[in-house]
């Protein structure tokens, strides 16, 4: 084995050794606990070539980014407007797609990341969840809810992924 072929297989063991301790992480889009799970990595899963059974390919986070992309835009494209029942107003607001955050990771079974979204009627910013399922195909959006609003979160995450909702005093 000459030195080009062995800085070859260097890397390769390197690649595979960092794998195997967990692939590389994504750090959270904003300071502090934005949402619990882990982060996902941007390549599906692993699935075995010999022998043993088969591992299901997990989504990439860029297929999990386009179900939310295109499921606000059908909303969109329907109705003129992603339409979403805020509790805390009582209303109805009707948003428009602004961007799907990079971050995308893992709770349970159900994948999430966050879009920001624009109110048409207040101008206001909304940031919003987003969860998918990929236990079928093809991915579904399972639900949505307002995180935040002009950047003021209304809930946080314990270490347990639940949700912890913030009194108007403690934003």
């Amino acid at each position: 084995m000459n030195n080009q072929q062995r800085g070859i297989a260097l890397v390769i063991a390197i690649g595979v050794w960092s794998l195997l301790l967990g692939g590389p992480a994504f750090a959270a889009e904003h300071g502090g606990k934005e949402h619990g799970g882990t982060a996902t990595q941007e390549h599906g899963g692993a699935t075995q070539e010999h022998g043993g059974e088969a591992v299901k390919a997990e989504p990439s986070a860029a297929q999990i980014r386009q179900t939310i992309e295109a499921h606000v835009k059908d909303h969109e494209a329907k109705d003129g407007a992603f339409t979403i029942k805020d509790d805390v107003t009582g209303t109805t607001r009707e948003l428009t797609f602004v961007r799907v955050h990079d971050r995308v990771g893992k709770t349970g079974n159900l994948y999430y990341s966050c879009t920001d979204m624009r109110d048409t009627a207040t101008g206001e910013l909304l940031d919003l969840d987003f969860d998918v399922d990929a236990a079928g195909r093809p991915l579904k959006v399972v639900d949505a809810r307002i995180h935040k609003v002009n950047n003021q979160a209304r809930y946080t995450y314990d270490d347990k992924d639940n949700r912890i909702p913030l009194t108007p005093a403690g934003r």
